[in-house]
């Protein structure tokens, strides 16, 4: 009997699929969701891939849809409209072969934490078709893997949240897949909690699985993601990989003049990309402000004043948004 993995405020399931299973080719496609609850939209025709061997970051604001569709991909949900694949199979025609090829940690574990951390493991293991050998085994390789060696024997009530993730995350290795889902899996999680999942997606990049995982901690995204996907409002509002957000991205100098004239602005045209906006004029470049401020000032062009200003991917995700909003 095989049982999927249903999350609500109570309880959660886990799926099972095949101990050290080799899938294949890795591959998330998600393609024209709409999701609908009490009549109100959440999702609105989201689409997009995750390949083999790409990390890709799932940015939003709180409400915008990240765990709504991370639900959908898993099977926990089902769309109103639209079609998700993994590994070629539908998750919701061929929910079971889908399933199988996904391990994912929902935002937050649920466990019945009477059990110690080893016995349950092994409970769990057995829906994989484990033996209690095998999976005394196993779950003692990935808790030590996961940081939790010393806390086998703990009962899962003494874990802390962090704790929990970090055992969601030995259980969601327990069938090897080659795709993986984190919803905000990095919430609870000390800095060298933070470094080991770093560390684990790196290491799930180089054997070709597929990572899709949702964050707020947009630094970490930055570090460890290939690729980002932007939702804001239910909608997606671009995918763009981290080369061409490095790129668009690029730091500014902010240079307020007496007045905008045409000799300024081939000056400034001489480094990189410009916008005006009023008196003000926006430069993108790597130069140092001193130099542009130099080449100004022999050219006789009068300022005001200047600032440079670094740009992230909160700031671009922000801009992204301010787009989104005016259009």
């Amino acid at each position: 009997m095989y049982l999927y993995l249903v999350l609500n405020m109570h309880q959660v399931y886990y799926r099972p699929s095949y101990h050290l299973a080799t899938w294949g080719s890795a591959l998330i496609e998600v393609s024209g969701i709409f999701k609908s609850f009490g009549g109100r939209r959440v999702l609105s025709d989201v689409s997009f891939k995750v390949g083999d061997g790409e990390v890709v970051g799932y940015v939003g604001l709180n409400g915008a849809g990240k765990t709504t569709t991370i639900r959908i991909i898993t099977g926990v949900l089902n769309p109103d409209k639209g079609e998700v694949l993994v590994d070629g199979y539908s998750v919701l025609r061929e929910k079971r072969k889908a399933s199988e090829r996904i391990g994912w940690v929902p935002e937050l574990p649920i466990f019945e934490t009477e059990f110690k951390a080893l016995d349950y493991f092994v409970y769990l293991a057995g829906y994989h078709g484990l033996s209690r050998g095998e999976a005394v085994r196993l779950g003692r390789e990935l808790l030590e893997k996961v940081g939790l060696g010393d806390a086998v024997y703990k009962r899962l009530s003494e874990y802390s949240q962090g704790m929990k993730k970090r055992f969601a995350l030995a259980v969601s290795l327990i069938g090897n897949p080659q795709n993986f889902v984190f919803d905000e899996v990095l919430n609870g999680l000390d800095p060298q909690g933070i470094a080991f999942f770093r560390e684990l997606t790196r290491g799930f990049k180089k054997e070709g699985r597929a990572v899709l995982f949702s964050s707020h901690i947009l630094k970490e995204v930055e570090q460890i993601a290939d690729k980002v996907v932007f939702i804001h409002k239910g909608r997606i509002i671009g995918v763009y990989t981290m080369e061409d957000i490095a790129r668009l991205a690029q730091p500014s100098i902010r240079i307020r003049l007496v007045e905008p004239s045409g000799e300024a602005l081939r000056v400034l045209e001489g480094y990189g990309e410009i916008r005006v906006e009023g008196s003000e004029v926006v430069v993108k470049t790597d130069a140092s402000p001193d130099e542009v401020i130099s080449r100004l000032v022999e050219k006789g062009v009068k300022l005001m004043e200047f600032r440079r200003e670094e740009r992230d991917l909160e700031s671009f995700f922000f801009e992204l948004i301010k787009k989104g909003e005016a259009g």
